[in-house]
């Protein structure tokens, strides 16, 4: 019985899947992490007319979406399901594909320096800032947007996790080899934040982590946890056959229906795995609470403002904590170190995504529908958890912060309730509770929508989306480097002007674009040159062995 426990290497036979869902994985070896995207499984279907189609419509050839080879003559249909490869995850693809062009269109305000990089004028969304009056309509939406970029990413990276290790496991990889695996990708990540940031600045920072060396350390973090629960979970489900006998040799007179049989292999009963799953699927929920809830206990202020006639607090690193400690849970920033994204202070999402995956793969073969309005279930629960926030102010880092002329209308009114832009601002340096159940909110959602959409229709229209989500690192980086060079050569050369905004780094001149029309042309290009570019490294990387390092990307 596959429920989404830790795979332990054996292979039992499996009864034939209906493999026509686009929804859910059928498989453990389609990996939904942006930056572990190892195995990509590879069609080796005699359909030529679908693969032509596919490869016609800018899909990129070799991944196949929740369709299943057809019979051939003679041949029994449930042949051609066990020696041909099973289709890859969609609707992750498609999500991780998403973010990637919000994630874009976020770093265009950077890149033309168009207006202020955050939901208010400044700072940004950090702890215990004050919020005085709101950024244009535009930018608000942007950013308010590319806040489930981060998030969702950290999800992925849970999930591709539990799909890379399952996966290897079959290949027959030891917890040892998959340890240095998780390490080694890791080190891969941290080295390539540490260059682009050094290239980036033109050598102001030394250090720079703007979120990638986050998702390392997650990455390790959640991908030693996982090899852990793969020891943990059997061992207890043993530990409960020994408990309370595993009911093999019930009392005379016991019906058989009410046995409790063994696994095939041996191992503990389909009752005991049962117990262990829900239990350790308990523990992760409870993980995932704490590691959210412990940016509110370690806030220096706790999300308080002060009052406007009480001196703000002032945080020092010499005598609160080492710049070390507070690499892991707070913003760093100094002459040559820049970063935004402590590890630890965004490892729930991760750890939720560990949570997800083992869901899914236990649910894969409800019904589309169902599995759609499983995710519906989960959003609607993310979003009266947020609402909660608001309504009775707690699980927020902005406690008496918004300060906009919203409040000052209304000054004996709930500040979160004032207006639409203070119901929606969250904070997100460090992510406050209600930063984690608003864009959770969002993220099931969009999984549970596009987890609907056929494999065929996806394939044919929303081939950019397929092809940014599966070479998700390679985009990153490249359109960085494509984005920027455009942005300060051309577009702000060409349109820039004093803008009232200061350079977004030292030396360059104070002027940026803030005509929407050329900001929305000049992240259309963007994503023009980024499309043929991700469609040949995602189809380059397949030609890569399982482990190379091109696979990272």
């Amino acid at each position: 019985m596959d429920d989404g426990t830790p795979s332990t290497g054996r292979t039992n036979p499996q009864p034939a899947e209906n493999v026509s869902q686009p929804v859910l994985p059928d498989d453990e070896e389609s990996l939904t992490v942006a930056e572990s995207d190892g195995v990509l499984e590879e069609s080796t279907s005699s359909d030529a007319s679908r693969e032509q189609d596919t490869h016609a419509d800018g899909y990129t050839p070799g991944h196949t979406y929740g369709t299943a080879p057809k019979p051939t003559d003679g041949v029994p249909e449930t042949t051609i399901t066990t020696t041909n490869p099973p289709p890859r995850a969609l609707a992750p693809d498609l999500l991780r594909g998403l973010l990637m062009a919000l994630m874009a269109m976020d770093h265009n305000v950077i890149g033309l320096n168009s207006w202020p990089h955050s939901t208010g004028p400044d700072p940004m969304e950090s702890d215990s800032a004050p919020v005085l009056r709101w950024n244009r309509p535009l930018g608000y939406a942007v950013r308010t947007l590319s806040h489930l970029c981060a998030p969702g990413f950290t999800l992925l990276l849970g999930v591709g996790v539990v799909y890379f290790a399952r996966s290897r496991s079959r290949m027959g990889w030891s917890a040892a080899r998959m340890a240095r695996h998780f390490a080694a990708r890791a080190a891969v990540l941290t080295a390539v934040s540490v260059v682009m940031g050094f290239v980036l600045t033109q050598g102001q920072f030394w250090f720079m982590n703007i979120v990638l060396v986050a998702l390392a350390v997650d990455y390790l973090l959640v991908g030693l946890l996982w090899l852990g629960i793969a020891e943990t979970e059997p061992l207890l489900a043993s530990a409960v056959d020994r408990w309370f006998g595993s009911g093999d040799a019930p009392a005379e007179g016991t019906p058989l229906l009410g046995r409790r049989s063994k696994s095939a292999d041996g191992g503990a009963s389909a009752r005991a795995q049962s117990l262990s799953w829900h239990v350790h699927n308990a523990l992760l929920l409870v993980l995932a609470f704490v590691t959210i809830w412990w940016n509110h206990w370690l806030s220096p202020t706790h999300g308080v403002c002060a009052t406007s006639t009480s001196p703000s607090p002032t945080v020092s690193s010499s005598t609160t904590a080492s710049d070390f400690w507070r690499f892991w849970f707070y913003e760093v920033s100094s002459p040559r170190v820049l970063s935004g994204f402590p590890p630890l202070a965004w490892l729930s999402f991760a750890v939720l995504g560990l949570l997800y995956a083992r869901v899914v793969i236990k649910a894969r073969h409800l019904p589309p529908t169902t599995l759609a309005a499983g995710h519906f279930a989960a959003s609607l629960a993310f979003a009266v958890l947020f609402v909660l926030t608001r309504v009775l102010r707690v699980g927020n880092l902005s406690e008496g912060c918004l300060r906009t002329p919203d409040q000052a209308a209304r000054p004996d009114a709930n500040p979160y309730l004032a207006s639409a832009a203070s119901f929606f601002y969250v904070v997100k340096y460090p992510p406050d509770f209600a930063f984690f159940a608003y864009t959770l909110t969002a993220v099931f959602f969009l999984l549970g929508v596009l987890g609907m959409i056929p494999g065929r229709v996806a394939t044919r229209r929303l081939g950019p989306l397929l092809a940014f989500g599966t070479s998700a690192l390679f985009f990153y980086v490249v359109h960085l480097v494509v984005l920027f060079g455009l942005s300060i050569l051309v577009t702000v050369r060409l349109f820039g002007h004093d803008n009232g905004l200061p350079p977004q780094m030292p030396g360059r001149p104070a002027v940026g674009v803030d005509n929407v029309v050329v900001w929305w042309a000049n992240w259309a290009v963007v994503m023009g040159v980024m499309y043929p570019l991700c469609r040949w490294y995602s189809a380059f990387k397949k030609t890569r062995s399982a482990d190379s390092v091109w696979r990272f990307f």
